[in-house]
C-alpha cells in the first residue's frame, strides 16, 4: 500500500491529524468502535487519557490481527463524551497516540456524543485502514 498525506497550504495547519489521505491497496480493512473494554468485556481506566490508550491499543490489535500496521491507518473517527475535556488533555493524547501509532497520521475526526455503549466509556475510536 502506498499513502500520500494531503495538507494543502490555503487550510489550517493539522496538528494530530492530516486533512486527507490517499491510499492505494488491495484490501480494505473497516474497524468497528472500540472502547477501553478489556478481555473479560469491562471498561478500564478512570481518566479520559486512560481509556484513550486502551481505546487505541484496542483498536491497533484488531487492525493487526487483520494483518495492518498503523501506518496502514486512512482514516479514525473518535467518538468522545465530552469534547472540552478531550481538548484540554490534547497534548497527553497526541503523545499516547504518538507512541502507540507513530507521526504518519490518518485523516481524523473528533465527534462529542451523548453517551456511548458501555456507560463508563468516555471515548471509542473506529477507523479503515488500506492494506497493499
Amino acid at each position: 500500500m502506498t499513502t500520500e498525506r494531503v495538507n494543502p497550504p490555503e487550510l489550517s495547519p493539522p496538528a494530530g491529524f492530516s486533512h486527507a489521505v490517499v491510499a492505494s491497496g488491495s484490501r480494505v480493512v473497516f474497524l468497528a468502535g472500540q472502547t477501553a473494554l478489556d478481555t473479560d468485556g469491562k471498561v478500564v481506566g478512570a481518566t479520559l487519557p486512560e481509556q484513550f490508550e486502551k481505546a487505541l491499543t484496542n483498536l491497533l490489535a484488531a487492525l493487526t490481527a487483520a494483518g495492518g500496521t498503523p501506518s496502514d491507518l486512512a482514516r479514525v473517527t473518535v467518538y468522545a463524551t465530552d469534547v472540552a475535556a478531550y481538548r484540554a488533555h490534547a497534548p497527553e493524547l497526541g503523545r499516547l497516540w504518538r507512541e502507540a501509532a507513530g507521526r504518519d497520521y490518518p485523516a481524523m475526526a473528533v465527534v462529542q456524543v451523548v453517551r456511548l455503549w458501555d456507560e463508563e466509556a468516555l471515548v471509542e475510536l473506529d477507523g479503515f485502514a488500506v492494506l497493499p
